[in-house]
């Protein structure tokens, strides 16, 4: 009996310390000789959101201003749903204007157009312009948290609760890494957000006149090639934090470091992860939403033809040096006019060897009217 308890403990023991020398080996992979100095990272490839490397992505941690990264998300979906105007002027609340922190200092009771408030939050991470445009898309800071919350819950995000839209300091509020890369995944799909992430310095101005200058705080964006956003957030409790992201090729990543020592560290340890997955890896985009689909579309009694594109895009992710062997096959429906514009006309199959990974719905890109009986007369007509 005694053996075999010796026996289990050495496998045991052997079993651990596998699993210690892999863990150990992917840090050493990705940080050569030097340990991360961050309390938890993650680095996720955007467009098929799978996780290249990670480390205690779901420790609850607070985040400093990276919470605004969600604060901007709901604003980008109220100017998408037509809630917001980019030139629509909102009014600045005693309650917003006393904000503290990071801020533009603006003045209570002044109006301040949503564009200008969007540039303020991305570039000086202004603390007081997010609660502006909180309480205008919500009625309250309060409500705009809850939302903030159903938001990321809503993206698959588990480990996080929000008490503001600014990141201050609060006792109750967490988030973790993985839940940051999956907002800062749906924040860089909004065009907008890269409008402003890549400038430098701006001044904000004032209705008074007043000039508040605005420097960007992700020194990324001039040290990092293909980076062209990123949230940065520092406090006491949250220690520096940062989302960044960067494109190379084809290819885009997400690296989020929570709880660095320092900025210099938060800068260092989001490269180092980039480096990594630029340097593994490759992403390639099988099919593109934006691009129309080059296969003949017969539709019964069509007046007009119509060019199809896919739902979505869809991203194959590759390890340098391996082939994935994936192949796209269309399939599509017996359609009879009239259709309208994203009426879904098939699907594209996408196979790897001979497993299907996934459909993907095909849609119209223009309305297709019906021949009238005049119009098959003239077509008749011509032909004869």
């Amino acid at each position: 009996m005694g053996k075999s308890i010796k026996i289990f403990a050495f496998c045991a023991f052997a079993l651990v310390l596998s699993l210690s020398n892999f863990c150990c080996s992917l840090d050493t992979e990705v940080f050569g000789a030097t340990s991360p100095a961050s309390k938890a990272r993650i680095l996720m490839e955007y467009g098929t959101g799978e996780v290249l490397e990670e480390y205690n992505s779901t420790e609850h941690l607070p985040i400093a201003s990276v919470t605004k990264l969600t604060t901007l998300l709901l604003a980008f979906e109220a100017i998408e749903a037509g809630k917001l105007e980019l030139e629509q002027s909102l009014v600045a609340s005693e309650n917003a204007a006393g904000m503290g922190g990071s801020q533009v200092f603006i003045d209570a009771g002044a109006d301040y157009t949503v564009k200008n408030l969007l540039h303020a939050v991305i570039i000086s991470s202004a603390n007081d312009a997010s609660v502006v445009l909180a309480e205008a898309i919500a009625g309250s800071e309060e409500a705009f948290v809850d939302m903030m919350n159903k938001k990321v819950a809503s993206l698959g995000g588990k480990d996080t609760n929000y008490t503001n839209c600014t990141g201050l300091p609060s006792a109750m509020a967490f988030s973790c890494a993985n839940d940051v890369a999956l907002v800062m995944r749906e924040v860089i799909s909004h065009p907008l957000y890269f409008e402003i992430s890549g400038i430098w310095m701006e001044d904000f101005v004032h209705p008074s006149g007043r000039i508040t200058q605005m420097a960007n705080t992700n020194k990324l964006l001039r040290s990092y090639q293909g980076c062209d956003a990123g949230k940065t957030g520092s406090t006491a409790e949250a220690g520096y934090c940062m989302s960044a992201t960067a494109k190379r090729s084809d290819m885009r990543l997400i690296a989020v470091v929570l709880g660095a020592e320092n900025s210099k560290d938060r800068f260092k340890e989001c490269a180092t992860l980039l480096d990594y997955g630029f340097a593994n890896y490759s992403s390639e985009c099988i099919l593109d939403c934006q691009q129309a689909v080059d296969i003949p579309l017969n539709i019964n009694k069509a007046k007009n033809g119509s060019a199809i594109k896919p739902k979505e895009s869809y991203y194959v992710l590759n390890k340098k040096g391996e082939d994935k062997n994936i192949e796209v096959n269309y399939v599509l429906d017996t359609l009879s006019a009239p259709l309208s514009k994203g009426t879904v006309v098939g699907r594209a199959i996408v196979t790897q060897g001979n497993v299907v990974i996934a459909e993907i719905d095909l849609v119209l890109e223009e309305d297709v009217a019906e021949k009238s009986f005049w119009d098959e007369v003239q077509s008749i007509t011509s032909e004869w």
